[in-house]
C-alpha cells in the first residue's frame, strides 16, 4: 500500500469535500420543494429519491472513515482490510447517477421531437454505466483486503469512462438540439444560449470528476486519490440535477416577451408588401408545457399579419 498521506490522506480528504457538498445539496433541496410547489408529483418524487442516495452514500462513506481513522486506530493491520460500507456506497453512487442521467435522458428525447435512436444511443450508456457497478459491487463484496481490489482495476476504469461518455453525450445532444431550436427572436435566442452554457458546465463538472478518477487509478493504482474523485461524484450529479430545476425561474427571467418552443419552431419570413398595405404584427404567446415545467419549457411566438388597407 501507499504512503498514508496518498490512501487514507486522500481518502479523508474525499469525505470531507463530499460532507462539503452534501451541505449545498441539502441547501438546494430546500430551496427548490419551497420555491416549486407546484411541480408535477413525479419530479418531487425524483428529487427525493435523488436526495435520499445521496444522503445514504454520505452517510456510508462517513461509516467508513470512522472506522479506519478511529475505531482502527490502535490496529495498523487492519487498514487493508476491506469496510462493507466503503463497498455499498458505490451502489448508492450509481443509483444517484442513474436517476440524473435518466432524467436529462428524457430532455433529449423531448427535445429531439422523440428521436429514439438518439434517446436510446444516451440510454444505452447510461445503463452500461449501472450495470457495470452492480457487477462491480458484487464481485468486490467477496474480497477481503485492498489488495484484492486491484484485481477489479479493469471495470473500475470501465465505469468512470462510461460515466464520461455519458456525461459528454447528453451535454453533446442538448446543445446541438437546442441550438437547431434557434427562433431569431432575440430573447429566446439569449435563453437558447443560456440553457447551452448551462448544460455545457453541468455536464463537464461530473465528466472531469469521472475521468479524474479514470486517470488517478491508472497512474496512482495503489493510492486512494481515484477514491476521493469518486465520492464527490455522486454529489455533484445531485447538485446538478437540483441547480438545473432551480435555475427555471432565472433562466427565463429575461425571455418573456420574445417566446419560443423548443420542439421545432419554424421562422416567419416577411414577405415584400404593397406599400398602400400597412402591416400589424400581433405576438400571441402560447404556452407549451411538458410533464415537468422546466427551463426547457416555454412559449411559442405565432405571427399574425391582418392587413388594413390605407
Amino acid at each position: 500500500m501507499a504512503a498514508i498521506d496518498a490512501t487514507f490522506g486522500a481518502y479523508l480528504i474525499g469525505v470531507i469535500m463530499s460532507a462539503v457538498l452534501y451541505g449545498v445539496t441539502v441547501m438546494q433541496t430546500w430551496y427548490y420543494y419551497a420555491g416549486y410547489p407546484t411541480d408535477p408529483w413525479h419530479i418531487k418524487l425524483l428529487v427525493a429519491a435523488v436526495f435520499l442516495s445521496d444522503t445514504m452514500h454520505q452517510a456510508l462513506i462517513t461509516h467508513s472513515i470512522y472506522i479506519y481513522l478511529v475505531k482502527d486506530i490502535l490496529a495498523p493491520a487492519g487498514l487493508g482490510d476491506l469496510v462493507w460500507s466503503l463497498l455499498i456506497e458505490v451502489l448508492f453512487n450509481a443509483v444517484t447517477a442513474l436517476l440524473v442521467q435518466s432524467f436529462l435522458t428524457m430532455r433529449v428525447y423531448r427535445l429531439s421531437n422523440k428521436s429514439i435512436v438518439a434517446t436510446a444511443s444516451v440510454m444505452t450508456v447510461v445503463v452500461t454505466e449501472f450495470v457495470l457497478s452492480i457487477i462491480y459491487v458484487s464481485k468486490a463484496m467477496t474480497f477481503e483486503t485492498f489488495a484484492d481490489l486491484t484485481k477489479l482495476k479493469t471495470l473500475s476504469s470501465a465505469i468512470n469512462a462510461t460515466t464520461a461518455a455519458a456525461d459528454v453525450m447528453i451535454a453533446g445532444c442538448l446543445c446541438f438540439l437546442l441550438q437547431k431550436s434557434r427562433t431569431g427572436f432575440r430573447r429566446s435566442d439569449t435563453m437558447i444560449n443560456k440553457l447551452i452554457i448551462f448544460s455545457i458546465n453541468t455536464g463537464l463538472l461530473t465528466s472531469i470528476l469521472a475521468i479524474a478518477s479514470l486517470i488517478s487509478i491508472s497512474v496512482w493504482p495503489d493510492a486512494f486519490i481515484y477514491i476521493a474523485f469518486y465520492f464527490c461524484l455522486g454529489r455533484m450529479y445531485c447538485n446538478s440535477l437540483l441547480a438545473t430545476l432551480n435555475a427555471r425561474r432565472i433562466i427565463r427571467g429575461e425571455s418573456t416577451d420574445d417566446s419560443m418552443s423548443l420542439q421545432g419552431v419554424k421562422k416567419t419570413n416577411q414577405s415584400p408588401m404593397p406599400n398602400n398595405i400597412s402591416i400589424k404584427i400581433d405576438t400571441t404567446h402560447e404556452l407549451v408545457r411538458d410533464d415537468v415545467q422546466d427551463e426547457y419549457s416555454s412559449t411559442s411566438a405565432e405571427m399574425k399579419t391582418p392587413v388594413h388597407v390605407v
